[in-house]
């Protein structure tokens, strides 16, 4: 069968620590851009949108030139906002990436949805990393998640996961392979579809983070490790971090 792959990138206004982060001038060029510039230029994704409830975020898009849909105001997550333009649009999988995912590869996207083609069995999927120093691990930005021998995930969190009960070096990351989540989402058409169809849970509402929706319900993550080191843009202070990546 042959697979149709749509890439929606959720893009809202609505940062309490940097407001209007996504249309944030960097270089002259809106935040926002830049991820959108790597997601088009993975080769198995065919088609790229913009999904967002602002006019604002829609002009500054569509100034650069990608597809835009607007959507809805009532959506709590970006992965519910993609659901939306799944229903308009189809795709038999669909691929959320954050707004905020900056240093983004085009070949890490096409390693996802090449391993969810091969693999149908997987219905939700996503991105980590290894974290390699304690800022990274104690700091509430980056979610940390823990996965079975299968390599599915068993929970995310914003505190360091596992807790170390018998830590003995300064430097706590070198202790356990900790991974760091990336903000990449890999569904199954039918999948997203029940996921916007459910209700916000309790955990998932006490951590902020829509992913624990899926757990909840007793459904499945594959996680899928990759040696990427992508950087999320939290407060102005952070822009120094792209820096490095876009010189």
């Amino acid at each position: 069968m042959a697979h149709r792959v749509l890439a929606v990138i959720p893009a809202r206004l609505g940062s309490k620590r940097f407001p209007q982060k996504v249309i944030y001038p960097f270089h002259g060029k809106p935040l926002l851009s830049y991820v959108h510039r790597q997601v088009l230029k993975a080769k198995r994704i065919d088609r790229v949108v913009v999904a967002t409830d602002d006019e604002t975020v829609v002009a500054a898009a569509q100034q650069f030139g990608a597809e835009v849909i607007k959507t809805s105001r009532r959506h709590q997550t970006g992965s519910d906002r993609v659901a939306e333009v799944a229903a308009r649009l189809g795709g038999t999988i669909v691929i959320n990436v954050q707004a905020d995912n900056f240093g983004l590869k085009p070949t890490v996207l096409d390693t996802l949805v090449k391993h969810m083609i091969a693999h149908r069995q997987i219905r939700f999927a996503t991105l980590a990393r290894d974290i390699d120093n304690d800022r990274d691990l104690f700091s509430p930005d980056l979610v940390k998640v823990v996965i079975d021998a299968g390599g599915n995930a068993l929970w995310f969190s914003r505190l360091p996961l596992p807790y170390l009960q018998n830590a003995r070096r300064k430097k706590r990351c070198c202790e356990f392979p900790f991974l760091g989540h990336i903000g990449v989402y890999g569904f199954r058409r039918e999948a997203l579809r029940q996921f916007a169809s459910w209700k916000r849970t309790p955990l998932e509402k006490a951590e902020s983070l829509e992913q624990l929706r899926i757990l909840e319900h007793g459904e499945s993550i594959r996680v899928f490790k990759t040696s990427l080191k992508s950087v999320e843009i939290n407060s102005p202070d952070d822009l120094k971090k792209l820096r490095r990546i876009y010189r």
